[in-house]
């Protein structure tokens, strides 16, 4: 392998695969990065078993070859030199990965190219393609609703769902469920579900950033893997396994009627509840909402949130209704789920939807179907 390329663009294509390095490995060459001569390009490839990641970075190829060196030593070396070109030169048989920029060089001692786990590929399978921005929506509000404990696998994971021209992701932890319908740019042939990792959506989010170009979706028949290409503005590939079992049936968690629903203005509704998370940390994170209709049709009503701990004190607030119909209504809930919810969506109206104290919360941005998201109360007395 003889090659170089500019120390900006191998810099960044190491930070993206990067992610993809195993941090603490039963197999010591998952820390390793592959480096590949593909297409008279630089292929930078990673994998920590769950999810591999691969990139290109363009290059002046003088000679093939490949060689699997160790990714943080790589990373820290090439983020050290100045902005200039790089030249990387492998001699044949030697193991030795010899890197020169300016006066400045560095042996680095890898390990074979055939010794690095197989980067799969999927390449044939149900395809799709997504505008970024739609997807990039879609994950911030359900990937985090995913559980984190690994008691239950499918629970880790969020539920894709690709349909006609539709896709939705759902993400359920057993106390909140997030559900999430959008547009795919084109129809895809059969419907398909599959299960991936929460913590695949994260990494993709990250590269998504202000990208424009489609995101593109391979699933392999077989279900076993599933495949995002980015191109931000090189093109990433994601691969990905796909977690087995059968996702829990959702439609049957979502209250289909309630007795009170309140619209409030969003920011108004966080920044209360965010002043009543202080009180609620040292009182079991509970955070009590008491939603009351307007008396004599002046004002449409308002929502009373508090919070208390018995050690350091409480405190009350009131957020105007913009509507409200039904019943007063008393609900608490845990207040990360609640500011988890109200921070993915950020701004704009949200309506609150209640049955009774001990019914399931649910909340839907006002002016979209798009997307709604249920949490389970906590029990209280008021």
């Amino acid at each position: 392998m003889k090659l170089s390329c500019t120390q900006e663009n191998l810099s960044r294509g190491l930070a993206v695969v990067g992610r993809a390095v195993a941090s603490r490995a039963t197999l010591p060459v998952t820390q390793n990065v592959l480096l590949t001569v593909d297409q008279s390009m630089l292929k930078l490839s990673a994998t920590n078993l769950e999810i591999a990641m691969t990139t290109w970075v363009g290059a002046m190829v003088e000679e093939e070859g490949s060689i699997t060196v160790p990714a943080r030593l790589l990373s820290e070396f090439i983020n050290s030199l100045p902005n200039e070109h790089i030249g990387l030169e492998l001699e044949e048989g030697s193991g030795v990965l010899k890197v020169t920029c300016g006066r400045a060089q560095a042996n680095i001692n890898g390990m074979d190219a055939s010794e690095f786990p197989p980067v799969p590929t999927v390449e044939d399978g149900l395809a799709a393609q997504i505008d970024p921005q739609i997807f990039k929506t879609a994950i911030s509000r359900v990937a985090f609703a995913a559980a984190t404990e690994e008691s239950r696998p499918v629970l880790t994971g969020v539920e894709v769902k690709l349909e006609g021209d539709r896709f939705t992701l759902a993400a359920a932890d057993g106390f909140r469920l997030a559900v999430h319908h959008g547009a795919l740019m084109q129809p895809v042939e059969s419907e398909i579900k599959v299960i991936v990792p929460a913590k695949t959506f994260n990494e993709l989010n990250r590269l998504l950033g202000d990208q424009e170009d489609p995101v593109e979706v391979m699933i392999t028949p077989s279900k076993g893997q599933i495949l995002f290409r980015v191109r931000c503005p090189e093109t990433v590939e994601l691969v990905s396994q796909l977690l087995q079992g059968t996702f829990p049936n959702y439609e049957q968690l979502i209250p289909q009627s309630y007795e009170t629903r309140a619209v409030f203005d969003l920011p108004s509704l966080l920044r209360a509840a965010r002043t009543a998370s202080i009180f609620a940390r040292d009182g079991s994170n509970i955070i009590r909402l008491e939603m009351m209709p307007g008396e004599n049709g002046d004002s449409p009503g308002k929502v009373i949130i508090s919070a208390k701990s018995e050690e350091v004190g409480d405190n009350q607030d009131e957020v105007d209704a913009e509507e409200l119909e039904g019943e007063a209504g008393k609900i608490a809930f845990n207040s990360r789920y609640l500011l988890d919810v109200l921070s993915v969506l950020e701004r704009g109206k949200i309506a609150l939807e209640t049955s009774s104290s001990s019914s399931p919360g649910v909340f839907r941005p006002i002016g979209s179907d798009d997307y709604l998201h249920v949490v389970m109360p906590m029990f209280v007395q008021w």
